[in-house]
């Protein structure tokens, strides 16, 4: 520990960090009212307990009321956030942890219809691609508003007990000042000088130190290179460093290179699954070099080695893994005690940023009580009675079931037909672009492994198989298998093949090659990518008015650039209804749900993407001979609670199924059934 470059104390100003990593600014969308309240804090204090040295709040906390929150953000221009400030930064702060906040105005990163239904502003008329708003262009008395809007907001995160604040200036308000691209104003803060195009953010310094005063914390963090021609360049990034420090007026730099305004552009600054890990790290560290002054920065850090190395080679001083944190909470205590190989990864799917640009809420692919910490455990209790646990199927949610149990002090078989775990997460690794999801079961195993837990594959489990184990509980997680029905039919398409059979390669493309996408989620995607790269000429289809929904944003990100790269067609709005043999070819009979319209196309190949249907013979087997004959409490099921249905008092076991063995949905809700299932088992 003496030794480790992550684990020594950093001096920022007059506050001692305890240690060099911090979650950077981000919003789970947590606010309730736009205030920190209680699932906020409890957020934020499980990575303070974790050993984390700073905690910064709020990806962009709105200081405007023409800055209506987009992702649920706090809203720092109310009086009432300062007591739900002061209950988060107590909480941290009880356990050495420091607490800072980020504070923005939104510009034309946001819309119109929302909150008082003002315009948007920004210092030129172009909307932001991604939430389309117009704006109106800056006049000199919005400018004089915001810059005191800034500097009120400051204050109260200072009466709130903040140890500092953090400025949002890339893809916001202030960085569409800086850039050429957006910022069209005339006079003095107008577009025609690099000193003019800063003006806005110092005379918000100005006014923010008039409030706060100089011992204050205040950073900024910022674009040092917008990648994009006509915009701000490495160049002219680091003088913007440069010229921020010398203000005088502030205490550290938080680099980011790229821009936000769309899907791709903001996919390369927060890279996902796939992508190259830390590919920003070197220019942060060169901006250190240039400017020395203290510097922050987080792009895919997800790794302990590789943020062990961001410090000892002096490229920054902080260094912010979040989405790890996400992950687990408890990177820093896990490596204070020798438990390094413990800590859960952080496997780059993105679902948590994802799904809050949909406009919902931050969730951990596979940690189900992130965000949930109200409800769900981190750390799992022993169970006061030993009990032998029956697990059938070593999927993601087996796995977690297993775990869970294991960790419970229970005695654990699990029975998996294949010869090794993984279920359907195998499957979606073998694109090489997603084989990071093989950490999810890889991890789990490990763990597994480390408590004990007997693994019996090669077993394709009949009735007899479990109950020689004379079980106390099982639980059926033996998945599901692709459905290639139609909507609303009942009988397997013909002529038709999966989205599965072409990902595992049980079944090559063929020439011309249909993907009827009903499902919207990777599996049509990933099938769609392999016939293209066979030489396939491809259509992907969909009912739905927009093709994979269930991707979503930053990870439909590496899908188009692939597909776009060769000629494939996406066709929205349009139903497959029927599938006939033509020749050695296949005929589409394709419709629509807006009209009574068909048509009739030809393919070599029609993939079906329709989800699973579950694999539950083995449930309804055992159902009969179980106490509670399948029957699950639900309300105990949401609470955590010990399910204690009983339907059969001659029953010797318990009996559940969960994920995609109930019905199909996806890894997430397969692992948080196994979790709330067995937390109380």
């Amino acid at each position: 520990m003496r030794n480790d470059p992550l684990l020594q104390p950093y001096k920022l100003k007059h506050l001692t960090l305890k240690n060099r990593v911090m979650t950077t600014s981000h919003e789970p969308a947590y606010p309730e009212d736009g205030m920190p309240k209680e699932r906020y804090r409890v957020y934020h204090e499980e990575r303070a307990k974790g050993g984390v040295a700073l905690t910064m709040t709020a990806g962009s906390a709105a200081v405007s009321r023409d800055s209506p929150p987009v992702f649920n953000n706090i809203l720092a221009y109310k009086d009432e956030v300062v007591p739900w400030i002061n209950e988060l930064t107590d909480a941290c702060h009880n356990h050495d942890c420091a607490v800072m906040i980020q504070l923005t105005h939104l510009g034309r990163r946001t819309n119109w219809n929302k909150g008082d239904w003002l315009p948007s502003v920004s210092p030129g008329y172009h909307r932001e691609p991604a939430h389309r708003a117009f704006p109106k262009k800056l006049e000199d008395w919005d400018i004089e508003r915001l810059i005191e809007d800034y500097a009120t907001a400051a204050e109260r995160m200072q009466a709130g007990g903040m140890d500092g604040i953090e400025l949002q200036a890339y893809g916001h308000l202030m960085d569409q000042f800086w850039s050429p691209l957006s910022n069209s104003l005339d006079g003095p803060y107008g577009a025609d000088t690099l000193e003019n195009r800063l003006r806005f953010t110092t005379d918000v310094l100005a006014a923010i130190r008039k409030r706060v005063g100089e011992e204050f914390i205040v950073g900024v963090r910022y674009t040092a290179d917008e990648t994009q021609a006509g915009g701000i360049t490495p160049d002219e990034g680091i003088k913007i460093s440069k010229m921020l420090r010398d203000t005088g007026m502030v205490d550290f730099l938080n680099v980011i290179r790229g821009r936000i305004h769309t899907d791709p552009a903001m996919t390369d600054v927060i890279p996902i699954q796939g992508m190259k890990s830390a590919p920003h790290l070197d220019f942060a560290g060169e901006v250190r070099r240039q400017t020395g002054m203290p510097t922050f920065h987080a792009a895919k850090i997800q790794d302990v080695a590789t943020a062990r190395h961001a410090i000892s080679e002096g490229l920054l001083d902080m260094v912010g893994m979040t989405r790890a944190h996400m992950a687990d909470p408890h990177i820093v205590r896990k490596i204070m005690s020798g438990e390094e190989h413990a800590i859960r990864p952080c496997v780059g799917v993105n679902y948590c940023l994802d799904r809050i640009y949909q406009g919902g809420e931050a969730l951990c692919l596979h940690n189900p009580a992130t965000g949930r910490e109200l409800t769900m455990p981190h750390t799992i209790e022993k169970a006061p009675t030993r009990r032998k646990v029956v697990v059938v199927g070593a999927g993601p949610a087996g796995m977690e079931a297993a775990l869970v149990a294991a960790q419970r002090g229970h005695e654990v078989v699990i029975i998996e037909a294949a010869d090794s775990a993984g279920g359907q997460i195998r499957l979606t690794a073998q694109s090489p672009r997603r084989a990071e999801m093989m950490q999810i079961i890889d991890w789990r195993v490990a763990r597994c492994e480390d408590l004990g837990v007997k693994f019996r594959y090669n077993v394709f489990a009949e009735s007899s198989d479990v109950l020689e184990e004379f079980p106390d509980l099982v639980i059926i997680a033996t998945g599901g298998m692709a459905n290639i029905q139609l909507y609303e039919t009942y009988e397997d398409l013909n002529h038709a093949v999966s989205s599965w059979d072409i990902i595992s390669g049980d079944v090559k493309p063929a020439q011309s090659v249909l993907i009827y996408d009903e499902a919207g989620d990777h599996a049509g995607l990933q099938a769609a990518e392999i016939a293209m790269k066979a030489g396939a000429t491809v259509e992907i289809m969909t009912p739905d008015r927009t093709f994979a929904p269930e991707v979503m944003a930053m990870n439909l990100t590496p899908y188009m650039r692939t597909l776009q790269s060769e000629n494939v067609t996406f066709t929205v709005t349009q139903r497959l209804k029927a599938i006939h043999a033509a020749g050695n070819r296949l005929e589409a009979v394709i419709g629509t749900d807006y009209s009574d319209r068909t048509i009739k196309k030809t393919y070599d190949q029609i993939v079906v993407n329709y989800g699973t249907l579950p694999m539950d013979d083995l449930y309804f087997d055992l159902k009969p001979l179980s106490s509670n004959e399948g029957a699950l409490d639900q309300a105990a099921f949401i609470e955590g609670r010990a399910q204690k249905i009983v339907r059969n008092p001659s029953g010797k076991f318990q009996l559940f199924r969960i994920g995609d063995a109930v019905s199909a949905r996806n890894t997430h809700a397969a692992i948080y059934d196994a979790l709330r299932l067995v937390m109380a088992a």
